[in-house]
């Protein structure tokens, strides 16, 4: 049984001492490719370094993140948008963009103008959304309706949200919610909505490591690996095999990112 893991940090300093082994487990997990987000100018050259150490295994989104999103961010979206347009690997997604208002809205007008502009990239490339939003929901749902007609989709990433929430999101019939290991917090409403709203068809399995472990790693350093607990979470809750949850998440993987395994 092969999943794909379509969140991680896999380029972070948090993996750069044991990053093949961590990659080997991944592999042992039955993880059969990566998706790896970009989030501000400097992750852009440790992202290519990465996917090129492991071609046709981890694929390159790049784009900046809402907390990255500072005074100068119209400087740093167009050498961003220079690296898109000069990368040599096949680029699977705009991201990781967004809106986040959950620590501060110190930058939220320059966050706005970021987010929007990189939805328009997505339109141009006709490359999907790798979405981050918190605490944003309404200003992110107003701004990618303006593009609806002519984005090609994407992912909702590392979504927690309620029923009504999740059915706002899947009005745009071209994308998918991320779905990570918050689903297997005890306190986690996830395994309840989800199966009462959002078909299988629209969900991809994620893990955002380093950050957010599943349970049983609840405290440790989350890896790709650990999807597998994802998985079996959501087989739990939908009343269906693992077999099952990981030929529908692939599915949805290919259809949406052009990820295939």
């Amino acid at each position: 049984m092969q999943f794909i893991d379509t969140h991680c940090h896999l380029d972070g300093e948090e993996f750069r001492d044991d990053l093949d082994a961590v990659v080997a487990r991944a592999r042992e997990a039955g993880v059969a490719a990566i998706g790896v987000p970009g989030i501000n100018l400097e992750s852009i050259e440790s992202i290519k370094t990465l996917c090129s150490r492991y071609p046709g295994y981890c694929y390159p989104m790049l784009g900046l993140h809402p907390e990255d999103v500072k005074a100068d961010w119209k400087e740093v979206l167009e050498q961003i948008k220079l690296s898109i347009i000069n990368c040599q690997l096949s680029i699977k997604a705009i991201g990781e963009v967004g809106l986040d208002y959950y620590w501060s809205r110190e930058f939220e007008k320059e966050q706005l103008e970021a987010f929007e502009e990189q939805v328009r990239w997505a339109v141009e490339f006709q490359l999907p959304l790798m979405i981050h939003c918190r605490k944003a929901q309404n200003e992110m749902v107003t701004i990618i309706k303006k593009y609806q007609k002519d984005l090609p989709g994407g992912v909702f990433h590392c979504f927690t949200g309620n029923e009504h929430e999740a059915a706002e999101l899947l009005q745009f019939d071209k994308f998918v919610l991320g779905i990570g290991g918050v689903s297997t917090f005890k306190k986690s409403h996830l395994p309840e909505v989800l199966p009462a709203i959002v078909p299988l068809e629209r969900i991809v399995l994620e893990t955002d490591a380093p950050y957010m472990a599943p349970v049983p790693k609840r405290g440790e350093r989350n890896e790709p690996a650990f999807v597998a607990y994802v998985l079996k979470r959501l087989a739990e809750a939908y009343g269906v095999s693992e077999e099952i949850v990981a030929q529908k998440t692939n599915d949805n993987c290919k259809k949406v990112l052009n990820i295939s395994v």
